[in-house]
């Protein structure tokens, strides 16, 4: 578990399986994410994700806690052949959590994380040109804009362009972690 005040980063649990169904089964975090994140966003989705990564070692994707209720989640996915020094990071959190600075606190932790654990160089996200929040998140946090992939992405059959921000170690303070 990584404590940060008053949220923590920990693995998804089979307790977590209504506080991540409740949370995530809106239709305005949908809308700002991947097909592959189910809408609806059932129990049973939340129970199938939930077998997938509880057990992961080391761990790649974190529960994001709030007064010991599941609120949202932020994971990496580590690159493979000539991409492999990389890590794409993804994150979503409940509406009724948003704009309290909540998203940043735990995207700079999984960071950090991140950097410490992994053979990484460079961390990167996706992110629709109609997701300003996030993009505010990632400028917060210290990722750049590297490009614009204009008229890439379909969401809603809707066409729009699709950024991408990274972050390179090099530019990241590690903290000590045998301290």
């Amino acid at each position: 578990m990584i404590e940060l005040g008053n949220i923590n980063l920990r693995n998804w649990q089979e307790k977590d399986i209504k506080s991540l169904s409740r949370n995530a089964n809106n239709k305005k975090i949908w809308d700002m994410l991947r097909d592959e994140f189910p809408f609806p966003y059932t129990a049973l989705a939340a129970q199938q994700w939930i077998s997938i990564v509880k057990d992961e070692n080391p761990t790649t994707n974190f529960a994001i806690i709030y007064k010991g209720a599941a609120i949202g989640g932020v994971g990496i996915k580590i690159q493979t052949d000539i991409f492999r020094k990389n890590a794409e990071i993804g994150y979503w959190l409940g509406e009724k959590y948003w704009n309290k600075g909540i998203s940043t606190k735990a995207l700079k932790v999984m960071v950090q994380y991140t950097f410490e654990r992994f053979d990484i160089n460079r961390i990167f996200a996706h992110v629709f040109e109609s997701n300003i929040s996030s993009i505010r998140v990632l400028h917060k946090c210290g990722f750049s804009e590297e490009t614009c992939l204009k008229k890439s992405i379909i969401k809603n059959n809707k066409i729009q362009d699709c950024y991408i921000y990274s972050i390179h170690k090099q530019n990241v303070l590690l903290s000590d972690s045998s301290k």
